[in-house]
């Protein structure tokens, strides 16, 4: 299912407003035994999508999560800054951790995290 089938319309203006990018398209698959073959993964991701080892009530619930995968999405698979050998390599020579896309994202989250929450608060706008 898309972003857009599941997730409220004030969760995806605030990802919108955070990203500058749309999210209505990102594909979401709750239950994903491909992410469930990620270890303790609560989510992994390839290009459009984001696969969840729980449901996507409890992904929306946790905003440090919600935009750490997004960002995954939005600005590393979907711009061809991230492919599966690149990560596999930089997962080998530094681990999951230090491997630079994981701190970018978790940079991202640091830097955004405060934004994200007041684009929530904001009241929708009527037109």
């Amino acid at each position: 299912m898309r972003t857009r089938d599941r997730m409220s319309p004030e969760l995806r203006r605030a990802l919108t407003d955070v990203f500058g990018d749309p999210v209505d398209d990102v594909v979401l698959r709750e239950h994903s035994w491909f992410a469930k073959l990620h270890g303790h993964a609560a989510a992994t991701t390839r290009h459009n999508a984001i696969y969840l080892r729980g449901s996507v009530d409890e992904f929306c619930a946790n905003p440090e999560l919600l935009l750490h995968e997004y960002f995954h999405v939005l600005r590393q698979w979907n711009r061809g800054r991230m492919n599966v050998v690149d990560y596999l390599l930089e997962w080998y020579r530094h681990g999951y951790w230090q491997n630079r896309y994981e701190r970018q994202a978790r940079r991202f989250v640091k830097l955004r995290l405060a934004a994200f929450r007041v684009a929530m608060a904001r009241p929708a706008v009527a037109t």
